[in-house]
This record gives C-alpha cells, sequence and structure tokens, in this order.
C-alpha cells in the first residue's frame, strides 16, 4: 500500500487535509470517503489497507469544521454551510476523477458522511459507479424541526459559534441505553475497547458542534430523506446500506431498512443491506472489521463494469 497525505483548497478557499491509500498494483476501482461527525480521514487508514488489498484506492478529505486545520470546530459557514460540505465533496471527486479517468468511482458515507452522501446523489449521482453508507439512519420531521429551533434560538442570542451543549446532550441521549457495562460516553461506537479507547485520547474527535454545525447537519437530516431529492436518484445507482445491530444511530436496525425501503420505493433496482449482529455504529473499527472489509469489497467487485 502507498499511503500520502497532503493539503486540498476547499470550496471556500480553506486548507483541508486530504489523504490517498492506493495499491501497489493497477487500480480496479476508486472510492471517495466521506468520514462521520466529529472525527478525520485518519481513522480509516485501517479500512483503507484493507480495500487496498483489493486493488482499490482510497482517498478522502478531512471535511470543513474537522481537524487542525479547522479555525472553529464543528462549524461549516454562518450561511449555507451544508452547500459548503457538499460543495467540497464533488470538487474533490473531480480532482479524483480528472486524475484517474475511466476508473470505477464510488462514493462511500460514514454516519454524518452517510448523510452528506445521501444528499450528494440526489443531484450528482451521474458518473457513479454505487454508493456506500455505512452507519447511517432515520429521522422523523419532528425531531428535524425541533432540531433546527433549538439551535435558531442559539443563533439568535448571538450563541451560534459556541458548542451547542444542550443540542447535543439531545442528540446522544440513549446512546448508551443497550450498554449495560459502558465505561466512557463514547462505548456506542464500536464493542473494541482500543477503538473507543484511541478516539476518546484523540484531542480532533468527540467534541461539540456550534449551533451553527448543528443546524446544517439538521439541514442534511430533512434533504436527505426529502421525497422529491430521492426521486432524483437515477434508478440504476447500485446502493449499499451496512449497520451493526446494535448502533443506536440507525435505530438497531430499524432505521437502516427504513432508509433501504425509502430507496426502493423511489425506484431504485438495486439497494443491498447488511446488519452485522452484535455490531455497533462503527463498523470499520469494530472487533469483525476484516469481515466488514471483506464484504464491503465483494460488494465493490460486483459493481466494477
Amino acid at each position: 500500500m502507498i499511503s500520502e497525505q497532503s493539503t486540498w483548497t476547499g470550496s471556500t478557499g480553506a486548507e483541508l487535509e486530504c489523504f490517498y491509500w492506493k495499491p501497489d498494483g493497477p487500480i480496479a476501482g476508486i472510492i471517495q470517503v466521506v468520514h462521520g461527525m466529529a472525527e478525520h480521514m485518519a481513522r480509516y487508514a485501517g479500512a483503507a489497507e484493507a480495500l487496498t488489498r483489493a486493488s482499490f484506492m482510497v482517498a478522502g478529505i478531512t471535511q470543513a469544521g474537522h481537524g487542525d486545520s479547522a479555525p472553529v470546530k464543528g462549524f461549516f459557514g454562518r450561511e449555507d454551510g451544508l452547500e459548503t460540505l457538499l460543495d467540497d465533496i464533488h470538487l474533490f471527486r473531480d480532482h479524483l476523477q480528472s486524475a484517474y479517468p475511466n476508473v470505477p468511482f464510488f462514493l462511500l458515507g460514514h454516519s454524518m458522511g452517510s448523510f452528506l452522501t445521501r444528499c450528494y446523489i440526489q443531484d450528482h449521482a451521474e458518473g457513479l459507479s454505487g454508493a456506500i453508507l455505512s452507519g447511517t439512519g432515520h429521522y422523523d420531521k419532528a425531531s428535524i424541526h425541533m432540531g433546527l429551533l433549538l439551535c435558531g434560538i442559539y443563533i439568535t442570542l448571538g450563541r451560534g459559534m459556541m458548542p451547542c451543549g444542550l443540542v447535543n446532550r439531545v442528540t446522544n441521549a440513549g446512546m448508551l441505553r443497550r450498554i449495560p457495562d459502558a465505561q466512557t460516553p463514547f462505548d456506542w461506537l464500536s464493542a473494541d475497547r482500543d477503538t473507543v479507547s484511541e478516539y476518546n485520547r484523540d484531542p480532533l474527535c468527540g467534541f461539540m458542534f456550534t449551533a451553527y454545525g448543528y443546524r446544517d447537519l439538521f439541514h442534511a437530516l430533512g434533504r436527505m430523506s426529502d421525497k422529491e431529492g430521492l426521486n432524483r436518484i437515477p434508478v440504476n445507482l447500485p446502493v449499499y446500506l451496512f449497520s451493526g445491530e446494535e448502533d443506536p444511530v440507525g435505530g438497531y436496525g430499524t432505521g437502516v431498512r427504513r432508509v433501504a425501503q425509502d430507496l426502493r420505493g423511489a425506484g431504485l433496482q438495486e439497494v443491498d443491506m447488511r446488519l452485522y449482529k452484535g455490531g455497533r455504529h462503527e463498523m470499520f473499527n469494530e472487533v469483525n472489521a476484516q469481515d466488514v472489509c471483506r464484504d464491503t469489497a465483494a460488494w465493490l467487485y460486483k459493481h466494477l463494469a
């Protein structure tokens, strides 16, 4: 595997970290990773190593509002923050596809990254060989409306740039409900204690979003399930959803099934889903991560054509 790290200029002119993991031999396909909330791309090195052994190139940017270079963590903009995130995804995709034309190209979004991916494919699926959604979920309109209302109050009071403790508590309530032996607030991420310990020690992980950042996240939650948007996704785009059966973000499987149902209801012809018994939120960092990578590679191979 060849590993490279550099910087890349995003849609707003911000310098963002970017990572490339390349196989030693020919590249069968490219996977652009869209990482999750309050983390960074370096955490995908293990999954990337496994996927490069299967001849895939893996690449991604540490998103705006994340990483060492973020002026304010959990903040994407006072206006159109969601569009900034989606524009960065699109521009980095153009960058990769220009460098590697005619190579099958896949988008893989985890958690918040899966929400952004679901928004993105409503308008930019053309040219993708497939989309992979890891640790995704379903959210009802009432919850989204309440979240936007709380964020709006913070912003109106001039606290939009501050960590939004109230929304953070509300959105994370109940995450540990089915983990009676939880030792940290983030045990819902993985059953692998080393993974959770590393996450807790990492100063670039686990931070609170600002009220502006949460506002943009709630906008994404609303847009990704919008019926008109779902109907814009090409029906021939293959989509693969995977999650742990013990993932609270996916409603312990219920929300993942609902997302698959909505995609099929929009006419998509190939929607595959896998729920891993005992798995939590970060399946690429679970105790059976090698199985997850093997299954993901197998799905990718099916869609190289």
